[in-house]
C-alpha cells in the first residue's frame, strides 16, 4: 500500500497539516486530565473558588482548541483522501485504456470493476483512518504511559498487566479476521462477474428457460460473501465488549488500588482521577490501533490488486520515435503473418501474406474458427503478432503510434456496440467534428435513414445503455454508419452485414461502392452473395490462407471456397 501513497505528494503540504493539527489535539487531550487532577487536588481540596475558576476556564480553552484541531483535521484528512481516490482511479482507468486485448483478458472486466471502485474505497477509507490516528494513537497511548506513571508511580502495575491483555486480544481478533478480510475482495469479484453475466446474457438466459439456474448461482455468491462478511462482523463484535469490560475492570481496579493507596496518604483524589483517564486514553488508544491492524490487511489485498493494474505494462506500446508515413494511402500487406493467443498450443494464424490497395474491396471467408476475426484485429494493432510484419502504407504498424495507425482505420466490429445517448452522438464517435450533413449521408449510405426517420426524434433519439432499444440490424446499421462519417483510408467490416436481410445487404454494399471508391476495403463475411463481388477473395481455413482470387476463380480451382459456396447457392444461381 505504500507504493500508492505516491500520489499523495501533490497533497504533501495538506497531510503535514492534518499531522500537526492531529498532534496538537493529542497534546491537549493528554493535558485536560492533569488540569482537571490540579482542579481537585489544588482547588477543591483547598478551597480555592479563583484556582478552580483559572484553571476550569483555562481547561475550557484548551478542550475548545482541541475540538477545533479534530474538525479541521478531520475535514482536511477526508477532503485529501477523495482526492487521493479520485486520482487513482484516474490513474488505473488510464492504464487500462492503455491495455490490449490481452491484458483485458488477463484481468477480466468484473475484476477491473471492482479494483476501480471497492478496491480504491478500501484503500481511500484506510488512508483517512492513517492520518487521523497515526500521530493521535500512539501519540496518546506513549504520552499516557508517561503521564500515568508521572502521576502515580504505585499504580502504574495496572497497566502493566492490562496493556499485555490488550494487545493479546487485539492480536488474536487479528489472526482470525485478516484472512477473511483477504478473501472479502476475491468473493466481491465472483459476485460482480455473476451479476455482470445475469445482466449482459439476460436474453439468453430467458430463451434456454436457466433464470432459475442463473438465481442459484448468484444466491451461492452472495450467501458466500455474506457469509464471510457475517464470520468477520462477528469478530468484530465480539472484540469491542472484549475491549469495554477489560476497560471497566481496569477501572475498578484502579478505583480500589487507588483507594487504598488515598488511604494511606500516599495519593490524592484527583491524581487517581486522572490516573483513570490516562488509563482510558491507553486503552482507547489501543482500540484504534487494533481498528487499523484489522482494516489495513483487507485495504492491502486491495492495493496489491490495484498495484497489479498500475504495474502492468502494456504489450503493446508507441514506439519513441515512430516511422513516418509514406505518401501511399490505405496500403495493406502482410508479409508471413503469424499469431498466438497466449497460452494456446497451436497459432491462431500462420504464414498468412497478401496485399490490399486503395480502391479494391479485399474479402476475407472461411469456416468458423479459420481466423478470418482474428486476421483483422492484427491490422488496428488490438494484439501485437508472433512473426512477420504488416505494412500500412509502406510502414510496418509497429513502428507507427497507436493513434496515427487508428485514425487511418474505420473499423465496424462483429458485435456492434453502441452508446448511451443520442444517434447523432454515436455516430460522430467515428469523427467528433462531423457535420449535419456528413452524419446524414454516412446513415443514407448505411441505409440507417429509413428506422431514425421513423424514430420519434430523429436523429436526437436516444440510444439506451447497449443499444437495447434497436434490432441487431439497426445497431450494426449504426455502426456502419459511425465508421464512414469517419473518411478513413481503409474500411475493415468485420462479418458486419450478418444481421442485415439480403435486400438490404445489397443496397448497402452497391451505395458502400461509390462511398469507399478511393479507400482500402477489408470485407470478413460468411455470406457469399456479401463477397462475390470482391475483387480479392482470401479462403482461410485452419488458420492459413487455402485460396485466393476472384469468385470465378476461385469456384473453378479452390475445393474449400467450392464447398462454402455449394452449401448456400442452388445449383442455378452457381451457373
Amino acid at each position: 500500500m505504500i507504493k500508492l501513497f505516491r500520489f499523495l505528494k501533490p497533497y504533501a503540504a495538506t497531510v503535514a497539516a492534518v499531522v500537526m493539527l492531529f498532534f496538537l489535539q493529542s497534546m491537549a487531550e493528554l493535558y485536560l486530565p492533569t488540569l482537571m487532577s490540579d482542579i481537585v487536588d489544588k482547588g477543591i481540596y483547598n478551597g480555592d473558588t479563583s484556582y478552580i475558576i483559572k484553571t476550569g476556564g483555562f481547561m475550557l480553552l484548551v478542550a475548545g482548541g482541541s475540538a477545533v484541531c479534530v474538525i479541521i483535521a478531520s475535514l482536511l484528512a477526508s477532503k485529501t483522501a477523495m482526492k487521493f481516490g479520485r486520482d487513482l482511479r484516474k490513474k488505473v482507468f488510464e492504464r487500462a485504456e492503455s491495455f490490449s486485448l490481452n491484458e483485458f483478458d488477463k484481468i477480466g472486466t468484473s475484476s477491473m470493476i471492482t479494483r476501480t471502485t471497492n478496491d480504491i474505497t478500501q484503500v481511500q477509507t484506510v488512508t483517512v483512518m492513517i492520518m487521523r490516528m497515526m500521530i493521535s494513537a500512539p501519540l496518546m497511548c506513549i504520552g499516557g504511559i508517561i503521564m500515568a506513571v508521572q502521576k502515580d508511580k504505585g499504580l502504574s502495575w495496572v497497566l502493566v498487566v492490562v496493556i499485555p491483555l490488550l494487545v493479546g486480544v487485539i492480536a488474536f481478533v487479528a489472526s482470525k479476521g485478516v484472512p477473511l478480510f483477504k478473501a472479502m475482495q476475491v468473493k466481491i469479484d465472483k459476485l460482480n462477474l455473476v451479476v455482470r453475466e445475469n445482466l449482459t446474457g439476460i436474453r439468453v438466459i430467458r430463451a434456454f428457460n436457466r433464470i432459475d439456474d442463473e438465481k442459484k448461482r448468484f444466491v451461492a455468491a452472495n450467501e458466500d460473501l455474506t457469509n464471510n462478511a457475517i464470520k468477520v462482523n462477528l469478530i468484530m463484535a465480539a472484540m469491542m465488549p472484549l475491549m469495554m469490560l477489560i476497560m471497566s475492570l481496569t477501572s475498578v481496579a484502579i478505583i480500589w488500588f487507588g483507594g487504598i493507596r488515598i488511604d494511606q496518604g500516599d495519593m490524592q483524589v484527583g491524581a487517581m482521577m486522572a490516573f483513570i483517564q490516562y488509563a482510558t486514553q491507553i486503552m482507547f488508544s489501543l482500540i484504534m490501533v487494533s481498528m487499523m491492524f484489522v482494516l489495513i490487511p483487507r485495504a492491502q489485498a486491495s492495493a496489491v490488486r490495484i498495484n497489479e493494474v498500475l504495474e502492468m505494462e502494456p504489450e503493446i506500446i508507441d514506439p519513441k520515435q515512430p516511422d513516418n508515413v509514406q505518401k501511399q494511402r490505405g496500403y495493406i500487406e502482410f508479409k508471413d503473418v503469424t499469431f498466438s493467443y497466449p497460452g494456446a498450443e497451436e497459432p491462431a494464424i500462420r504464414n498468412i501474406s497478401f496485399s490490399a490497395k486503395p480502391g479494391e474491396v479485399t474479402a476475407i471467408i472461411g469456416g468458423t474458427g479459420s481466423g478470418k476475426s482474428t486476421l483483422i484485429s492484427l491490422i488496428p494493432r488490438f494484439y501485437d503478432i508472433e512473426g512477420g510484419n504488416i505494412l500500412i502504407d509502406g510502414v510496418d504498424v509497429r513502428s507507427m503510434t497507436q493513434e496515427a495507425l487508428r485514425t487511418k482505420i474505420g473499423f465496424v466490429p462483429q458485435k456492434a456496440v453502441l452508446f448511451s445517448g443520442t444517434i447523432t452522438e454515436n455516430i460522430k464517435y467515428g469523427k467528433e467534428d462531423a457535420t449535419e450533413e456528413e452524419i446524414k449521408n454516412a446513415a443514407e449510405v448505411a441505409q440507417a435513414m429509413e428506422f431514425i426517420s421513423n424514430m420519434k426524434d430523429g436523429f436526437d433519439s436516444e440510444i439506451a445503455q447497449g443499444g437495447s432499444n434497436v434490432s441487431g440490424g439497426q445497431k450494426q446499421r449504426l455502426s456502419i454508419a459511425r465508421a464512414l462519417v469517419r473518411r478513413p483510408e481503409i474500411y475493415i467490416f468485420d462479418d458486419s452485414f450478418s444481421a442485415l436481410d439480403f435486400k438490404t445487404d445489397a443496397k448497402l454494399r452497391a451505395a458502400l461502392k461509390s462511398e469507399i471508391k478511393e479507400a482500402t476495403a477489408i470485407i470478413v463475411a460468411q455470406r457469399v452473395s456479401t463477397v462475390m463481388d470482391a475483387d480479392r477473395i482470401i479462403v482461410l481455413d485452419e488458420g492459413q490462407i487455402v485460396g485466393m482470387g476472384t469468385h470465378k476463380e476461385l469456384l473453378s480451382s479452390n475445393e474449400v471456397y467450392r464447398e462454402i459456396v455449394s452449401s448456400q447457392l442452388s445449383e442455378e444461381e452457381l451457373a
